[in-house]
């Protein structure tokens, strides 16, 4: 009577296979991962980086596409507990894509200096972009320089180092406001000169450094002039261009996050940044960024690993935050094929690419049909992976026969024989528990389990007892070699083999198959009596067919079976006695070998005598 908790709550492991977009993650993904197995022999030198990286873009636009659909079902979605579980995994994905552009950018593609600071403004751009509606709520108005959030298009433009399109907004303030043309004609000309190292240009870092140190002096000078003291906006833009930290942290809220802000300030005062000098840039904007008011997300101490080059400490944050094994495994694997995980072994007996593999490999495992693509991941693990396949192989429900057939040609492949008898055995027991025959020989055939197919093999021959023919005659017809796999199957062949020679009339030699059948001991002397009664209609033939000691075979066989020397488990000699059916069949059989021996032994004397 103690009240208890009114719910059930099912538990499921690895509750992400199940979700219908991220199902498409995996399977996307799991065909660029193997052909970069199949690839791997065949990258060296400079195309080897180029393929990696190619292959690091691929994952990520698998990534990006997911997470468009999860964003669209977010929006269009009624039922509230739907949208929240969108919204947590469209964090989630972006999340992913975030930290995998990062990672590309510096174990991947690792970018120099000056190149390095391009790919993290790309990196920036691509991740913050709410700057993107923001332009389109500002341009789509009757007079952009009037909106409310001009300035703020203005300032993120900057912040994003977008000075292309922050000059053409700045036109348009000229445009409509005289007074402060001119302002806007001089900002316009800082950004206009200010020295880029673009992906084509040949100047060194040297040559850069001296002109971005010129530009700047450039850029004070106005503000020693009190050019811009008239209008604060652009005051505060020309401070943002010479990379003043109290003026780019009061933009916190048009910056959103501490690595935007991190990348601004590189690019603003420090564009030549050496990646080994990262790490203290990234770890004094975090600081200032938060400023004491709040800690550290997993997400933020993800970014902070990886701007430290510690590949271990992104692989293991990412494993305790993300939901799933998708993104450790792929970008671990990725990174393997770049040759930085090479010296990580695991205390417990396999490297860090592989352990995390096989994890991925396992959670794919327990769905209904995403088990297909974690053999191809168990396969790429060399130590573990052939183990680990045997073990949940043998846990796949075998809910159809063709889902059975699939896990069977995935164990034959890899000559997996164990569980390709299991797998056999199991379906043949089902066959037999539903009264299909015929299937269950078959499969007890291909198991190759002599037990098995005994068993089936005696179903066979008690249908035939009760129904006097035989069912699935196709397949005992053709039973070629497997007949030798156990003695009773291979009776059940030979026993059919009669039936044929006795269809086609060839009576001679169907009496040699069944007393070779009876003499050989082939035949379990349960069915002695159906063989013998087989013989009567050859008996009574016209013509003599048993030979004069072939009939005393046959005799001799009637009188072991009726002579009271009973086998465990067959009737004995009272109980045929006391059956009048049995009794009667005897006898016939009796008077029929005795006649067939007067006649043979007629024959075969005229035979001599001539």
């Amino acid at each position: 009577m103690v009240p208890g908790c009114p719910f059930i709550h099912i538990i499921r492991k690895n509750e992400d296979v199940y979700s219908q977009i991220l199902r498409k993650l995996f399977n996307e993904s799991h065909g660029i991962f193997v052909g970069l197995q199949r690839i791997e022999e065949e990258l060296t030198g400079k195309s080897r980086k180029t393929q990696l990286v190619r292959v690091s873009k691929n994952y990520r636009s698998v990534i990006r596409a997911c997470l468009e659909e999860m964003h669209h079902l977010a929006i269009a979605g009624k039922d509230p507990a739907s949208d929240r579980q969108f919204s947590i995994q469209v964090s989630s994905l972006s999340a992913m894509e975030l930290i995998w552009n990062l990672c590309e950018i510096l174990f991947i593609e690792v970018a120099p200096a000056g190149p390095l600071l391009l790919h993290l403004l790309d990196w920036v751009q691509l991740h913050v972009c709410e700057v993107d509606s923001l332009s389109a709520d500002v341009l789509g108005s009757e007079n952009p320089s009037k909106h409310e959030r001009f300035w703020n298009l203005v300032t993120v433009l900057v912040l994003q180092g977008r000075l292309d399109e922050a000059r053409q907004m700045l036109s348009k303030e000229a445009d409509t406001s005289p007074t402060s043309a001119g302002m806007c004609r001089i900002l316009g000309d800082l950004m206009r000169t200010m020295p880029v190292l673009s992906p084509g240009n040949t100047q060194t870092l040297t040559e850069l450094e001296l002109k971005w140190q010129h530009w700047h002096e450039e850029c004070e000078r106005p503000l020693q002039d009190g050019t811009f003291a008239s209008s604060p906006h652009l005051e505060s833009l020309c401070k943002i261009m010479l990379g003043d930290e109290a003026a780019l942290l009061e933009q916190k809220g048009l910056l959103s996050n501490w690595y935007h802000f991190l990348v601004t300030r590189l690019l603003y005062s420090h564009p030549t940044v050496k990646p080994t000098d990262l790490h203290f840039y990234a770890q004094s904007s975090l600081d200032l960024f938060l400023g004491g008011e709040s800690s550290p997300e997993p997400l933020d101490n993800i970014l902070m690993a990886a701007f430290e080059f510690d590949i271990h400490q992104v692989i293991k944050e990412c494993s305790i935050a993300l939901s799933n094994w998708w993104f450790v495994a792929h970008l671990t694997d990725l990174l393997d094929h770049c040759k930085l995980l090479q010296s990580h072994n695991l205390y417990f007996g396999s490297n860090m690419r592989e352990f995390l593999l096989l994890e991925y490999a396992s959670g794919l495992f327990a769905h209904h049909s995403l088990w297909q693509l974690g053999v191809d991941y168990f396969d790429s693990c060399p130590e573990l992976g052939r183990v680990s396949l045997e073990l949940h192989v043998e846990r796949i429900p075998l809910s159809t026969e063709q889902k059975a057939l699939k896990v069977l040609r995935v164990c034959e492949q890899r000559q997996m024989t164990e569980q390709v008898r299991s797998i056999c055995k199991i379906l043949a027991m089902k066959a037999v528990r539903n009264n299909r025959l015929g299937s269950a020989l078959s499969w007890s055939i291909r198991a190759k389990d002599a037990a098995f197919a005994t068993l089936v093999s005696d179903r066979f021959l008690r249908d035939y007892c009760e129904r006097g023919c035989f069912s699935d005659l196709d397949l005992i017809d053709n039973l070629g070699p497997a007949m030798v796999l156990s003695d009773r199957l291979t009776f059940l062949g030979k026993y059919r083999e009669f039936h044929r020679l006795y269809g086609e009339k060839r009576f001679v030699d169907a009496a040699s198959l069944l007393l070779s059948l009876m003499t050989s001991q082939i035949a379990p002397r349960s069915f002695w009596m159906t063989l013998l009664t087989d013989a009567l209609p050859l008996l009574e033939q016209k013509q003599v067919i048993f030979s004069a000691e072939q009939t005393y075979e046959l005799m001799r066989c009637l009188e072991d079976l009726t002579s009271g020397r009973p086998v465990r488990g067959e009737p004995d000699a009272q109980q045929l006695q006391d059956d009048d059916v049995e009794t009667t069949k005897v006898e016939m059989l009796r008077l029929a070998l005795a006649r067939n021996l007067a006649r043979s032994i007629i024959k075969e004397g005229s035979l001599e005598g001539s």
